[in-house]
């Protein structure tokens, strides 16, 4: 899957001459926690909610409310952006968009074509794929496995299940407890599970961590 599968766009967006105060009345009102930038049609920047907070002033402030608005309309987002930022495309695979994220520690992602910006992918995607991928939204029975890191054990898993009238919605892979495993977990339909338990049970080398 590809990140223009599930990117946002079109982007609500801002300029570097947008005020902080317009800026996070902008994010409220859409309820978003980041804003691209803009300058003449290319991406120059990026400000997230925090980095927006951040430049009010500290509760401790003698300024009264009027004087904390009235400095945060004068404040421009090129002050408090970040720039250059990192951006996919719409190609990018969806898993290499979140290593940017993890790696980065960052929230979310501009989506640019020949420097121009064109949608943007945020943890909250990849959140509702990770759901998506483990069904997490649809009934049925879930099984955890610690399952040998040897060639065709998924096939044999998947066989014996079949072959008690198992129907599988989905499969995720993770690391396991060292590198000669890994932790699978399957969610089925269509067995119960003492029926789930007995056929994965037959496959030589595979735990059963949990199942519920």
């Amino acid at each position: 899957m590809l990140v223009k599968e599930r990117m946002t766009s079109p982007v609500i967006k801002i300029t570097p001459n947008t005020s902080v105060q317009d800026a996070l009345e902008l994010m409220r009102e859409n309820k978003i926690r980041r804003l691209p930038v803009v300058e003449r049609g290319k991406l120059v920047g990026i400000v997230t909610e925090r980095d927006l907070l951040y430049a009010t002033p500290s509760p401790a402030t003698t300024l009264s409310i009027q004087e904390m608005h009235y400095v945060l309309s004068k404040l421009p987002v090129r002050e408090v952006m970040s720039s250059p930022v990192i951006t996919v495309t719409e190609d990018t695979p969806l898993e290499e968009a979140a290593r940017l994220m993890a790696d980065n520690k960052i929230g979310g992602l501009p989506v640019v074509r020949d420097g121009e910006l064109v949608g943007i992918i945020t943890e909250s995607d990849i959140f509702k794929i990770f759901m998506e991928m483990l069904a997490a939204r649809e009934e049925g029975v879930r099984i955890t496995l610690l399952v040998p890191e040897k060639k065709g054990m998924l096939a044999a898993i998947t066989k014996a299940i079949a072959a008690r009238g198992g129907n599988i919605v989905s499969l995720g892979q993770f690391w396991g407890e060292d590198p000669t495993n890994r932790t699978v977990t399957i969610k089925l339909t269509e067995i119960s599970p003492d029926d789930l338990k007995e056929a994965v049970s037959q496959v030589e080398g595979v735990k059963i961590l949990d199942i519920r």
